[in-house]
């Protein structure tokens, strides 16, 4: 077959155009074939350093395009179905955890100007992070103890997904989630049909589900600092918490696999992510495991104690290289948790008891390092804020993403009122409206504001140094 000149300029013009839209990263890369990619994001760990992950079912780790440069990607995590292990369910309602996946990871150098895998443009950091989006407890609980199973094919009654795309409409520079994943630890009961077909158990196919999918908006939108909550411990989502999530090498002995590592596995580092300067003010985010602390004080003799107390004084070093602090876990420390009983009374629990027995001993009754000016969480399955007379650090509890949500607490409270004994309450203020938290920096200041699905207001809060004032909406 003989071609004109025409034809052999067009073959050699679709041949440059294909190579060129490559190296933008808008066309797959020959190996990673279409629909085998999975997901992929940015994840920010420490000093800030960002992390190109993926997940795909090829049998090698995508190509990274690099500002129009291939660059390769490392196995994270090898395809594999782990063995059985002790987890937070009776035996009979556990199974092998299922990872027919490979996790792939990348550094992103900090002069990195655009990045795309697979043809997915991937969002960079920012040298200055001005509006951030805070979200947590966001997955479908299925729970056979709780005897207790939420409509996971529902999307009012499980509105993660549509939580999320409201989120990604305000644009953020950063996504922060504040723990507790996964959710969907046993079977759907047979002939339920608000969660019928649903996965179950610790594997890909749950964390998919749980998380990967119906995130998909936000984790294109912008990079995430990743929290670890109590469902994703050891006895639980722990072995996809080290595969998938954590912006930290995977090690053996850490990995949730063995459950003789657990206290490997269980227990992590604190570490800082700089969000630049903005004026004088340097400002940063500290991020502490707390999934395994108890709400209870821990006995000084336990090895717990010890571990969170050297945690505890790395909080208080990386505070001090930074201007402004908050502090992100997943227990809140100052937060109220609400219960209904069977009587219909509500029983009101305070903040973190075995936290706050190890913090005051660091630092006296403010609890926090003087640089720590707020502090977020989740855990309880609310939106709150809190503010104290008694200088302690405002408390936001971002838990109402989704999964099954908690009583509202009455307001006003009672006036002795305290998530701590030491606290003085100057103001207090929740709902159970499933959303989101917005943290937009100002010059000298930030405005938080709480977010229902929608995208209704529920409360404004100004920071100015130590001073934080709030008022829910109407």
């Amino acid at each position: 077959m003989s071609f004109s000149m025409t034809q052999r300029l067009r073959v050699i013009s679709s041949l440059t155009l294909v190579s060129l839209l490559a190296a933008c990263g808008t066309v797959p890369t020959q190996n990673e074939p279409a629909g085998k990619l999975q997901a992929a994001w940015v994840v920010l760990g420490e000093n800030g350093q960002a992390i190109a992950r993926a997940v795909t079912t090829n049998t090698a780790c995508p190509t990274l395009m690099q500002d129009g440069v291939a660059q390769p990607m490392q196995i994270r995590a090898a395809a594999a179905t782990l063995p059985v292990r002790k987890t937070a369910s009776d035996p009979v309602d556990s199974k092998a955890s299922a990872f027919p996946v490979l996790t792939c990871d990348a550094v992103l150098p900090a002069s990195t100007k655009a990045a795309s895998i697979a043809g997915h443009a991937l969002p960079l950091p920012k040298a200055v992070t001005q509006k951030i989006v805070v979200i947590g407890d966001t997955g479908c609980r299925l729970k056979s103890k709780d005897n207790y199973f939420q409509s996971c094919n529902d999307s009012e009654k499980w509105a993660f997904r549509e939580m999320v795309e409201t989120a990604a409409r305000f644009k953020p520079d950063l996504v922060v989630h504040v723990g507790d994943y996964h959710y969907r630890e046993n079977a759907c009961p047979e002939g339920n049909k608000e969660c019928a077909g649903s996965p179950w158990g610790y594997g890909w196919d749950t964390w998919q589900a749980d998380f990967f999918s119906p995130a998909a908006a936000l984790l294109k939108t912008a990079p995430w600092i990743v929290v670890r909550g109590n469902h994703e411990s050891c006895t639980r989502a722990g072995q996809g918490w080290w595969r998938l999530m954590d912006p930290r090498t995977l090690q053996a002995g850490r990995d949730c696999i063995a459950e003789q590592d657990d206290q490997g596995g269980d227990y992590s580092a604190p570490y800082a992510v700089p969000l630049g300067r903005v004026g004088s003010e340097q400002a940063q985010f500290i991020v502490f495991d707390s999934a395994k602390v108890p709400n209870k004080p821990i006995a000084k003799t336990d090895a717990a104690y010890q571990l969170y107390m050297e945690q505890f004084k790395a909080v208080n070093k990386l505070a001090e290289t930074a201007d402004f602090n908050l502090f992100i876990d997943h227990h809140p420390v100052l937060g109220f948790a609400a219960e209904s009983k069977k009587g219909g009374e509500l029983k009101i629990y305070p903040g973190n008891l075995a936290m706050q027995d190890i913090m005051q001993t660091l630092n006296s009754t403010r609890l926090f390092p003087s640089r720590v000016q707020a502090t977020l969480a989740g855990h309880v399955h609310l939106f709150e804020a809190l503010t104290f007379s008694s200088g302690q650090p405002v408390q936001f509890v971002s838990g109402n993403g989704g999964s099954s949500l908690d009583t509202t607490l009455p307001t006003p409270l009672e006036a002795t009122a305290t998530p701590y004994t030491e606290a003085k309450l100057d103001h207090f203020s929740n709902s159970n409206d499933v959303g989101f938290m917005t943290m937009e920096r100002e010059q000298q200041s930030w405005k938080v504001q709480a977010w229902n699905k929608q995208g209704k207001l529920i409360t404004e809060c100004r920071m100015q140094g130590n001073k934080t004032e709030c008022k829910a909406m109407k």
